[in-house]
C-alpha cells in the first residue's frame, strides 16, 4: 500500500522560508509522478511542482518558478519542496501526491493516485 506522510511547513513571514517533506513507502516501481499540490481556502486544488522519476525531469507551476526548489532524496524515499521568497499568497494546504504514471504536462489532482494528509504554510506579511 502506498502512503505518503507530509511534514515540515507551518508559519513565516513574507520573503522568509519553510521545507516541506514528504516521505513515501510502498510502490515498488521506478515509474512515477511525485509532487505537490496546493489548496487555499475557497480555491480549488493547484499544482506546485512535480517530478517525473522516469525522465528525472521537474516542473514547476509559474507562479513558484524560481522561488521553489524540488528534490528528491531517492535512497530514503523523500521528496522535499523548499520554498523561498515565501509571499502571502503561498499560504494554503499543501499536498504530496503521487501518480503511478510519468507526469503530464500540467498534472491534474483527478489523475494522482495516493495523497498525503496535507499540511497548512502559512505566510504573513
Amino acid at each position: 500500500q502506498v502512503r505518503l506522510v507530509e511534514s515540515g511547513g507551518g508559519s513565516a513571514q513574507a520573503g522568509g522560508s519553510l521545507r516541506l517533506s514528504c516521505a513515501t513507502s510502498g510502490y515498488p516501481y521506478t515509474g512515477y509522478c511525485l509532487g505537490w499540490f496546493r489548496q487555499a481556502p475557497g480555491k480549488g486544488r493547484e499544482g506546485v511542482a512535480f517530478r517525473d522519476n522516469r525522465l528525472e525531469t521537474t516542473v514547476y507551476a509559474e507562479s513558484v518558478k524560481g522561488r521553489f526548489t524540488l528534490s528528491l532524496d531517492s535512497a530514503k524515499d523523500i521528496l522535499f519542496l523548499q520554498m523561498d521568497s515565501l509571499k502571502v499568497e503561498d499560504t494554503a494546504m499543501y499536498y504530496c501526491a503521487q501518480e503511478f504514471r510519468g507526469c503530464a504536462d500540467e498534472p491534474r489532482p483527478a489523475e494522482f493516485d495516493a495523497w498525503g494528509q496535507g499540511i497548512q504554510v502559512t505566510v504573513s506579511e
